[in-house]
């Protein structure tokens, strides 16, 4: 889970919500708040971090959901709210639900940490193990982890963190000998920017997380 900017929201929405009779359901451009949502999470998931809204001639919808963090159904009042609407994959979708996650997993519960919340701040909350784990010493959020959006058992996703893992450490470890503060930092500059188009790595915080301990354990 990455720590997510928001920006304004698209124009679209602000004049929907002042709209009499206005709800989530009947707003109709909701491509705008998917590409807005996509821009400012550099296109991954909001939750897992997989990549989303890249594949060219299928409709945005097909390739995401909108997730509200606060359920629609308890809060019908931050139905619209910016603040509260977020980028997610398709979470496993028409898989069993012990390999479903993200929104799909979660369905009406809420979420008790928001990556959209600098107060929340889940990056400095959140650990991953070599085995692609991912967990938390705070109990509130170690239950939106694994109970509210599955996100150690969910299909494969652990799995890919592994690789990510996997990955970081052949890269760190191709030549002998220690690698220098310098190069470390140019590795986390890789895996923490965006590309020309925008976007950010799959999984890029496993791989960040990774090389900040790293970093810190470096003279």
């Amino acid at each position: 889970m990455k720590n997510i900017t928001k920006n304004t929201e698209p124009r679209s929405l602000a004049q929907h919500r002042c709209s009499r009779h206005s709800d989530y359901s009947n707003y109709d451009h909701k491509d705008d708040l998917r590409h807005s949502l996509l821009q400012e999470q550099g296109f991954i998931c909001c939750f897992c971090m997989r990549r989303i809204g890249v594949r060219e001639g299928i409709a945005l919808g097909d390739q995401m959901k909108v997730a509200h963090w606060h359920s629609q159904t308890r809060h019908p009042d931050e139905d619209l709210d910016y603040a509260n609407l977020l980028g997610a994959c398709k979470g496993g979708e028409g898989m069993p639900p012990e390999q479903q996650h993200c929104d799909t997993f979660q369905g009406n519960r809420d979420l008790a940490f928001n990556p959209a919340n600098p107060v929340h701040d889940v990056e400095s909350k959140i650990r991953y193990l070599a085995d692609g784990t991912m967990e938390s010493d705070d109990p509130q959020l170690d239950r939106d982890i694994n109970c509210v959006l599955n996100l150690n058992r969910g299909y494969r996703l652990k799995e890919s963190r592994k690789a990510v893992i996997s990955a970081v450490i052949h890269k760190v470890s191709m030549r002998p000998g220690p690698r220098t503060r310098c190069e470390l930092h140019a590795l986390i500059d890789n895996w923490g920017g965006r590309d020309a188009n925008g976007h950010f790595k799959e999984f890029c915080r496993v791989a960040l997380y990774y090389l900040q301990r790293k970093l810190a354990r470096t003279r």
